[in-house]
Formats: structure tokens, C-alpha cells, sequence
């Protein structure tokens, strides 16, 4: 076992437990904008899922799943704060 997968294991474990506590307040959040707020969080912290995994098990793959999980989290970001904001999302 190197280092890197000892880093790896350690870096998932965090992300996980991040995760945990994103999805935990976008439950619980006790306004609107924090949910929209731990939606954003979860998406990069399963960007930074993805990369991880890519690394591991080298697979570009997973790389390209973690870019177009980006610009998806971007767009259901930007509409989730335009609707909140304006009531509509397209005008």
C-alpha cells in the first residue's frame, strides 16, 4: 500500500463524512437559501468525489463525469437562486 492510497482512503472518508453533514442540512436547513446553499456544496464535493475516484482507479472516466456534474450543479444553482429571487425562472 503507498502513500497515495493511504491519502486516497483518508480524503474519501472526509468527502463522505462531508457529505453526510451537506445532505443532513439541506434536510434540515431551517431556510430556504441554506438548502439551495448545502445543494451547491454537495455538487463539489462530489466533483472532488469523482476526481478522487478517477485517480484511484485511473479512468478518465470518471474526470469527464465530474465536468458535466459541474456544469449541471452550475445551471440547478443559478435557476434555484433566479427562482428564489424572482419567483420564475424563465422569463
Amino acid at each position: 500500500m503507498s502513500i497515495l492510497d493511504l491519502a486516497i482512503g483518508i480524503a474519501l472518508a472526509m468527502l463522505s463524512l462531508a457529505m453526510l453533514l451537506n445532505l443532513w442540512r439541506a434536510l434540515r436547513g431551517p431556510e430556504l437559501p441554506d438548502r439551495v446553499l448545502a445543494l451547491d456544496t454537495l455538487y463539489t464535493n462530489s466533483i472532488a468525489l469523482l476526481v478522487l475516484l478517477g485517480i484511484q482507479f485511473h479512468s478518465m472516466l470518471y474526470f469527464a463525469s465530474a465536468l458535466l456534474l459541474a456544469l449541471l450543479g452550475f445551471i440547478a444553482t443559478a435557476a434555484l437562486c433566479r427562482y428564489l429571487l424572482r419567483g420564475k425562472v424563465i422569463e
